[in-house]
């Protein structure tokens, strides 16, 4: 395969979530792989969640201009005003420092990941004149996300149709998530590639061994639940804080609670309200989860809706069982419809404490999990990644 320079578009690293680490991921392997690696971000928010790969070389745009952004509308103005929401993201402004960046660096190809990145990167393709192959990944499974959301994201489905189809690649991390989109865009599924997320390699394993300093975690001590997420409505964490509670009332348990977000204190009310206080710990975002995934009794994922959940596939890697809500979509393709971990209706509280209780008495063999969880390589999703980028257009 040719050495090529390929960009990888995102707003920010800020709070390290899946798509981040994704990206960040991608950007090493593919600079592993002897290509010219640009990681362009909207903004550069320090500290960084994590370290940038060797290689790959993180450009700022400085996180926008909205005069500027004016001045590119008015050069398009039939184009930008079917674009712009409703309170448009920041991200948007963020679109004639890219359009500059194209012109300057003039990349082979680019990868975008996150709707309102994606919406940039095509508006600043189009403004650019330069043209690099363009391949955007859709992340979750869109129709739940903008039903549930804001106003601003319920018009996501109706700008998607409209702009999506000007890349040059789609690209789903999961089945569940390529059908909802094709259903969205209204084009046929064979347009929709499927590339499962680059989680599994030997650095999680390396980084599940480093040393954990916690009480909780010392010999003797009841097992801990881990979750690990962003604070946000999606996670659905006041269900697993009640599913919790039911599960110590039968035996002893803790739950570690791992991410930061807006639904923070109101989690910790409900924590009080539980009377959970002594056995339930929300310490924050965890620049190494791996450690606590690879002491924890088991790891669950209680979310109203996903695209491909990593911490499940990382959780199995660091050979600790899990269970999942069956939520559109993702954890059924993860663990096979419930070959590999329990999965439970979303919502349902007793449910998820029973699938809790029970896993905690009969896990399963800790390298079986980890065999399953390199079926989601590192190496296997770049290749396909860079297989669409590299393509002749």
């Amino acid at each position: 395969m040719r050495a090529a320079h390929i960009a990888l578009f995102i707003r920010s690293l800020r709070g390290g979530g899946g798509a981040e680490r994704c990206v960040s991921t991608l950007a090493g392997a593919f600079a592993e792989r002897g290509h010219r690696v640009d990681l362009v971000v909207g903004r550069r928010e320090d500290p960084l969640p994590f370290d940038v790969p060797g290689g790959v070389e993180l450009v700022d745009l400085g996180g926008g201009s909205w005069p500027q952004t004016l001045r590119l509308v008015r050069s398009d103005l039939h184009w930008a005003r079917r674009l712009f929401p409703f309170h448009p993201p920041w991200i948007l402004s963020c679109a004639p420092a890219l359009v500059g960046y194209l012109r300057e660096r003039r990349p082979d190809a680019m990868l975008s990941a996150l709707n309102y990145s994606n919406l940039t990167a095509l508006w600043a393709r189009r403004a650019s004149g330069v043209g690099p192959r363009l391949v955007l990944s859709e992340r979750n499974t869109l129709s739940l996300r903008a039903a549930r959301g804001t106003r601003r994201l319920r018009s996501l489905p109706d700008k998607v149709r409209r702009f999506y189809p000007g890349a040059d690649a789609l690209v789903a991390v999961s089945d569940g998530v390529a059908e909802d989109l094709s259903e969205v865009m209204g084009i046929a599924r064979s347009r929709v590639r499927t590339i499962y997320n680059p989680v599994f390699s030997d650095e999680i394993a390396a980084r599940a061994r480093e040393p954990l300093e916690h009480p909780w975690f010392a010999p003797g001590q009841p097992p801990v639940v881990l979750a690990v997420g962003k604070l946000r409505r999606q996670k659905d964490f006041p269900t697993l804080l009640e599913a919790f509670a039911r599960l110590r009332a039968r035996r002893p348990a803790r739950l570690v609670v791992l991410g930061e977000g807006p639904r923070r204190s109101l989690l910790e009310q409900k924590v009080q309200r539980l009377g959970l206080a002594a056995d339930v710990a929300l310490p924050g975002f965890e620049a190494n989860p791996f450690r606590f995934m690879a002491r924890s009794g088991v790891s669950a994922l209680s979310s109203q809706w996903e695209g491909l959940p990593a911490v499940l596939i990382q959780a199995m890697a660091c050979g600790c069982p899990v269970v999942s809500t069956d939520c559109p979509s993702g954890p059924s393709e993860i663990l096979d419809k419930g070959s590999w971990g329990q999965l439970v209706s979303v919502g349902d509280v007793e449910g998820l404490a029973r699938a809790l209780e029970e896993t905690l008495a009969a896990p399963p063999p800790r390298q079986r999990l980890v065999e399953r969880a390199s079926f989601f390589s590192v190496d296997a999703s770049a290749d396909s990644y860079l297989d669409l980028l590299l393509a002749e257009s």
